[in-house]
């Protein structure tokens, strides 16, 4: 795994990069089952790396100026819990448990309440993302914007071939999985301290916040960097592919 090439400046260049962060680490992953069977999502492991997936994204929290993290748990939230309380963690951790599914804009909402300084901005990301960017710089992104909140966006490889042809319907090419043409949300946010206070208890934040601020013009959304590394665990070939890439930087 390898940081993006983008020279990134030192820390004091971005003094409003948050220091706390919140993981949503409760989602069942059934897609990626017999791996969750016994485990939640973000414990799966990346091959031939021995860490599951939240172990990798607290060091690249920690690395990028976090010092402490909220990690909300669900399904299997024991397996979590006994794994962070016995690793040796670059920074703070508290766990949250739902007791009952709130949704992903209630779970953050609980999540947030847990933070230790409220009154200052934070990192989220999804518990299944694995990814290397400049935290600080998309931080600096969304001050300069004045924005409520900010979302990472990437720009993930189609899975298919795509076929290239003229106005005349003639082909001219065939490309093999090109990059997307639109961004996606790549579950890595900025929240300002207000945010929190406008997430539903109970629901979706993306369908009732964060359409509410687009309206307002208050959300902003950050490019990753060229040659930004992204990807989200979703399936077992997630997890050979991001094996396989891993492996291919580690010998380049």
């Amino acid at each position: 795994m390898t940081d993006t090439p983008r020279s990134v400046p030192p820390a004091a260049a971005f003094p409003a990069a948050p220091a706390q962060a919140v993981v949503l680490a409760g989602g069942q992953g059934s897609r990626l089952r017999p791996y969750t069977d016994d485990r939640p999502k973000p414990m799966v492991e990346i091959p031939g790396t021995g860490v599951p997936i939240i172990g990798h994204q607290l060091a690249w929290l920690a690395s990028e100026g976090v010092t402490d993290a909220v990690v909300s748990c669900g399904h299997l939230a024991g397996v979590l819990q006994e794994w962070l309380g016995q690793a040796e963690l670059p920074l703070r951790v508290t766990t949250v448990v739902e007791e009952e599914p709130l949704g992903r804009g209630g779970g953050l909402k609980y999540a947030a309440r847990h933070l230790p300084h409220p009154e200052r901005s934070w990192y989220a990301t999804n518990g299944d993302v694995w990814t290397r960017f400049s935290l600080r710089e998309m931080a600096a992104f969304h001050a300069e914007r004045g924005a409520v909140a900010t979302l990472a966006l990437a720009r993930p490889r189609i899975p298919w071939g795509v076929v290239e042809t003229n106005e005349f319907g003639q082909v001219l090419d065939f490309i093999e999985a090109p990059p997307s043409p639109y961004p996606v949300n790549a579950g890595v946010y900025v929240f300002g301290p207000e945010f929190a206070a406008l997430l539903p208890d109970l629901g979706d934040h993306e369908r009732t916040t964060f359409p509410r601020l687009a309206r307002e013009r208050r959300l902003a959304g950050f490019p990753l960097p060229q040659g930004a590394y992204w990807r989200a665990i979703d399936t077992a070939k997630d997890l050979t592919e991001a094996a396989r890439e891993l492996a291919s930087q580690t010998a380049s």
